[in-house]
């Protein structure tokens, strides 16, 4: 991929975009989970962001990474490694249930468990929030006055697009505070802010680009075009990317035809993708992109 310093697209380079890891196994995905046998799963984690945190690395990035609750203790040396290097972290549930499983009394127990447990280790300054499954939508807007009642500063999950599983048709494609009645819908007065993974707008369409499948399985000439194409509107990019997808040794569950080409399709491209996209576009943590958090507290917007 070419350098920084040959890049021509100066509105390309002067956006500031934000760059997010939801840190979870290889058993979490919705997709998946129906297929699990019975019993415990081996954690592969750790080995899994092994080969992501060297690519962020090498390129000098500082991400934030949603960690799912049930990962804090057996991580937890690694979490602590990744504040000290100025990585964000955030909230990805406790246990990688959807917000529609979960309802808000279930939501309210994961988040204070998550509080509880991030505290007993010593992982501060979480102000971020992810839904697992992008799961916070029109019909848990809920889930937003329990982030604010509980100190989340900003969400990452409203999908400004419709999709299979999840999504928010209509719903702004930057920043904005949505309202606790129709999350789509701005509200001067909404509690967070929303972060929201990124869209390009094709005439009446909405392309999801932001990461994950679309990242894998997209042709990868039309992404980098509409990539560009939401820098050059001036609108940071709101990207994510899970570590089972970037290792080579993330153990395969035997799924249907069209679930296992959602999950396991397009693996060996992750990082040579993301590489390039490292070496084009400058990321920063998502809460720092909006202003309300930095490596050593947070801010007041």
């Amino acid at each position: 991929p070419p350098g920084k310093g040959s890049r021509s697209l100066t509105v390309v380079e002067a956006v500031r975009h934000a760059l997010s890891v939801d840190v979870e196994d290889w058993y979490h995905p919705e997709l998946v989970r129906p297929h699990l046998g019975e019993g415990s799963h081996s954690l592969r984690v750790r080995e899994a962001l092994v080969p992501l945190l060297d690519l962020l690395r090498a390129h000098g990035v500082r991400a934030t990474f949603f960690v799912v609750g049930e990962l804090l203790a057996p991580l937890a040396d690694l979490l602590q490694g990744l504040q000290e290097e100025g990585h964000e972290l955030g909230c990805h549930g406790w246990s990688h249930q959807t917000l529609w499983a979960l309802g808000p009394e279930g939501l309210r127990e994961e988040l204070v468990r998550f509080r509880k447990e991030a505290a007993r280790l010593g992982l501060r300054g979480i102000v971020g929030f992810r839904a697992p499954t992008f799961s916070l939508d029109r019909r848990t807007a809920w889930a937003l006055s329990i982030l604010a009642e509980l100190g989340f500063r900003y969400d990452s999950s409203l999908f400004p697009a419709r999709g299979p599983l999840y999504g928010v048709p209509g719903a702004p494609l930057g920043r904005y505070r949505p309202s606790l009645e129709d999350p789509g819908r701005p509200a001067a007065d909404g509690p967070v802010w929303e972060l929201p993974p990124t869209v390009c707008r094709l005439g009446p369409w909405r392309v999801p680009v932001a990461g994950g499948a679309y990242l894998r399985l997209l042709p990868f000439a039309f992404l980098r075009w509409c990539l560009d194409r939401v820098a050059r509107e001036g609108r940071p990019l709101v990207l994510y990317v899970h570590p089972w997808e970037a290792w080579a040794g993330t153990p395969r569950v035997d799924l249907p035809p069209l679930a296992r080409w959602a999950t396991y399709g397009g693996q060996g491209r992750v990082l040579r993708r993301l590489g390039w996209l490292l070496a084009r576009y400058t990321f920063a943590p998502l809460g720092e992109v909006l202003g309300v958090w930095t490596p050593h507290g947070e801010e007041d917007a």
